[in-house]
């Protein structure tokens, strides 16, 4: 099928951006990326009257790192930022999960600004943004507004952007020497979106876990915060024991529906596969940190 017609117009800036979206009302569209919006016009699932393209809009691009936080323009696209020698040292997470992301094509297009506002339930960077306890600038004509990940998204492509409103940053915590953070998940092919993944953030005083922030994605209808999980985590020593009874704790955060990839019971299977491997890798991290630390003080 061919897209149906609409208006289209290039916005240089935030304020001619709003000054069309103003003009061409509700039925409008952002187009950034457009990586999913183009498909979505394709098969007509979508059908606005306009589509304001706000991808090369200066305001909206580019990585800062000041006073312990990251700054990430939305406009940003994955390529750019998953390359950041910045974002690898400070949001190891963010640049373990571009890989994960469809293809390299797509990549060069995709924003992170773009990514967030579509919602996709099973996209790794909605779970990242929860997990890293990232936060989201939304503005409109009058001003912005700063949302938390974990406040953000409402369910299956539905977020709180209010109508009007466009992302314009996202602000995350730099991550910390005594934080750690891992991401795993399962694809049926590389580029597939996840059968089940999970994204996770610990911090640490010595051994024992102070912090535990546990997301899933691609089992509900938006990144899941398994709070069963990180509390069996947090104020506990990271070994095999702890990490079993965490993946049992996690079964009560997660009523996952069955899909192409398999029925409920296998998608909880799958969670506990998810969470293992990522509590091992940061398990292993720790430990290594540790000697590290040891070996330093007895220099």
């Amino acid at each position: 099928m061919k897209a149906p017609e609409f208006i289209y117009v290039r916005a240089g800036s935030l304020e001619e951006a709003f000054r069309a979206k103003a003009a061409h009302g509700p039925d409008s569209r952002w187009l950034a990326g457009g990586q999913s919006l183009l498909a979505a016009l394709a098969f007509r699932l979508s059908e606005p009257a306009a589509l304001i393209d706000v991808s090369r809009i200066a305001e909206l691009q580019g990585i800062t790192v000041k006073g312990g936080k990251v700054r990430i323009g939305a406009g940003t696209t994955q390529t750019v930022f998953g390359a950041s020698e910045a974002i690898k040292r400070h949001l190891p997470m963010l640049a373990e999960a571009i890989p994960l992301i469809a293809h390299a094509a797509i990549r060069n297009r995709g924003t992170i600004g773009g990514s967030l506002a579509f919602a996709d339930p099973a996209a790794e960077l909605p779970a990242c943004a929860v997990a890293l306890g990232a936060t989201i600038v939304a503005a409109n004509a009058e001003g912005e507004r700063r949302i938390a990940a974990r406040d953000f998204f409402r369910g299956t492509y539905e977020t709180a952007l209010r109508e009007g409103e466009l992302i314009t940053v996202i602000d995350f915590p730099a991550i910390k020497e005594n934080e750690h953070s891992a991401l795993v998940e399962l694809t049926r092919r590389s580029g597939d979106y996840a059968m089940a993944g999970v994204a996770i953030f610990i911090r640490r005083k010595v051994r024992l876990i102070e912090q535990a922030r546990v997301v899933f994605f691609a089992l509900g209808d938006r990144p899941v915060m398994a709070s069963n999980a990180a509390d069996e985590l947090t104020g506990h020593t990271l070994d095999e024991v702890r990490i079993e009874l965490a993946a049992t704790a996690a079964l009560k955060d997660i009523d996952p529906a069955g899909d192409l990839n398999g029925g409920p019971e296998t998608k909880r299977y799958l969670a506990q596969v998810v969470l293992k491997r990522a509590l091992v890798r940061i398990k292993n991290d720790i430990a290594r940190d540790i000697e590290r630390d040891m070996a330093q003080d007895t220099a």
